[in-house]
């Protein structure tokens, strides 16, 4: 009398094995056929297994917002817009130019660098001094790693970063900030440059 293979009690197929082969049985003769309740599962299952694995072999990849460099003055601080380096150039190239056909009365070039600490460190400082002084002054960002601004790089001879230079309406500089020592040393030098220029208070 021949055995006959013992029956499992239950059979388990997870989704991804339907697209290996689907008429596979196992060794115990076991082969899923369950009511329809469970195949619409099973067939759901199988979607979202192979939706992700397309997600994970996919060339293209998520990359989170980061916050780019002060180029466009607090308009572009509150955007999270990530620029290329010649768009990065070209606007600040175009902050630098609004700022002088304002005809203020002065404009502050600051030379920084987006891997400098102690740039980033001025953020809100030279936020609260460019407020404070709105109606003669503009700050305006220049990103000293960026070709655009290789002209201006020789011409103000500017070796280290941060370094704020002072210009009048007309574009001419007038003095710019030393080597930097150490924060407060910075502010202090921006603080300097600010009282060459601030118009001085008229009294009636």
């Amino acid at each position: 009398m021949s055995s006959t293979p013992k029956q499992a009690l239950f059979c388990l197929k997870w989704p991804w094995d339907m697209n290996r082969n689907p008429q596979t049985i196992t060794s115990g003769g076991c082969a899923f056929e369950g009511p329809w309740l469970f195949k619409s599962m099973q067939s759901l299952g199988s979607v979202a297994f192979n939706f992700f694995q397309s997600v994970s072999k996919s060339p293209y990849h998520f990359k989170p917002l980061q916050w780019d460099a002060r180029t466009d003055q607090n308009e572009t601080l509150k955007s999270k817009t990530v620029l290329g380096p010649e768009e990065q150039g070209e606007a600040e190239q175009r902050a630098f130019a609004s700022a002088l056909a304002s005809e203020k009365e002065a404009t502050m070039l600051e030379f920084y660098s987006p891997k400098c600490r102690l740039c980033n460190s001025l953020l809100n400082s030279v936020m609260e001094v460019e407020h404070r002084n709105s109606d003669w002054l503009n700050i305006v960002m220049a990103d000293a790693e960026n070709d655009k601004w290789l002209p201006e790089l020789l011409h103000y001879d500017i070796r280290y970063v941060p370094c704020f230079v002072l210009l009048d309406k007309k574009g001419r500089a007038l003095a710019k900030t030393g080597i930097p020592n150490s924060r407060l040393h910075v502010l202090a030098g921006l603080s300097h440059l600010l009282k060459m220029k601030r118009p001085s208070k008229r009294t009636s």
